[in-house]
């Protein structure tokens, strides 16, 4: 019985490995992580130098006026919670922060409706001087307030809107408009065409396809938009110090320069502290509460 010998396998001969190739992949990874460590440090920078004020004006607004001025880096003995009951009743910081409320809100209710159905039309239908109006809106953006105060002044004085609360509303919205229309009318034309097209094959007017179809849709980009204006409408201080020189009808931002200029030589420095952090409350809580949404409201435009 003859038995037949197979051939020894010969093993595929392997591809040449050069030095370049062996020293790419470490090269890459050592620049990477050199990166990464950079950008982290500059965060960790920014971080500590965005906080470090905010931190240190709570732990101040706890402490008396001697312990602020020897030891300001220290932490209070005790809690002074009589620095805060003095600024929201002495220094009328409850008043200010009414008629904040009272303002911000205002705006804010009309600056989201009057930009929302402007940014709808603009990002919906087409018309003769459709781009022109967003061109304008867009120019508004870039005119600057402080070339306006002067006869914005004489024109609320002239309507009589001067030292009001509406008027500084009316103010406000006019302000925050161009920004809203902007921002909105991008986020508009990313939502999809077949569920409005569906709603008026079903007999619903426009009016109600917007109100009851579209505006629910936008709601995250309502959200972050309401967020930015909130952040600006709250610490705006140019415009009712222009508009609004009523000591009755004074908001946040005037109510803190008031209480800073109106110490003299007593130094409340606890009060000061204690209002400024009232004043920051409630942008913090806000952007905190909404973060989610500022962000799902930022990158919802990029994906359709």
């Amino acid at each position: 019985m003859k038995v037949t010998e197979t051939p020894p396998t010969v093993p595929a001969p392997r591809s040449p490995v050069t030095k370049t190739d062996a020293s790419a992949e470490p090269a890459k990874s050592t620049e990477g992580a050199v990166l990464n460590v950079f950008s982290h440090g500059m965060l960790i920078i920014w971080a500590v130098l965005v906080v470090m004020p905010l931190l240190w004006a709570v732990v101040a607004s706890f402490k008396t006026d001697d312990a602020i001025l020897s030891t300001p880096w220290s932490l209070p003995d005790s809690l002074h919670f009589e620095n805060w009951s003095r600024a929201w009743t002495q220094a009328h910081m409850s008043d200010y922060f009414l008629n904040t409320i009272m303002v911000v809100g205002g705006s804010l209710v009309g600056t989201l409706l009057l930009g929302s159905m402007a940014a709808y039309v603009l990002a919906r239908f087409d018309f003769p001087g459709n781009r022109f109006i967003y061109y304008l809106f867009i120019g508004g953006m870039s005119f600057p307030v402080i070339l306006a105060l002067v006869p914005l002044f004489f024109v609320m004085n002239n309507m009589g809107l001067l030292n009001s609360v509406h008027g500084l509303i009316l103010v406000y919205i006019a302000y925050s408009l161009p920004f809203t229309v902007f921002f909105l009318t991008s986020f508009f034309r990313t939502l999809p065409t077949s569920i409005a097209e569906a709603a008026m094959l079903d007999g619903a007017s426009h009016t109600r396809t917007f109100f009851q179809v579209m505006l629910p849709m936008a709601k995250p980009g309502l959200i972050s938009v309401g967020i930015f204006n909130f952040l600006g409408q709250w610490n705006q201080y140019m415009l009712p110090t222009v508009l609004n020189t009523d000591p009755d009808g004074k908001v946040l931002s005037q109510g803190l320069v008031e209480l800073a200029t109106s110490q003299g030589y007593k130094g409340d420095w606890s009060g000061l502290f204690a209002g400024l952090v009232m004043a920051m409350l409630p942008v913090l809580v806000a952007y905190i509460v909404f973060q989610r949404q500022v962000v799902a409201g930022l990158t919802a435009g990029a994906l359709k």
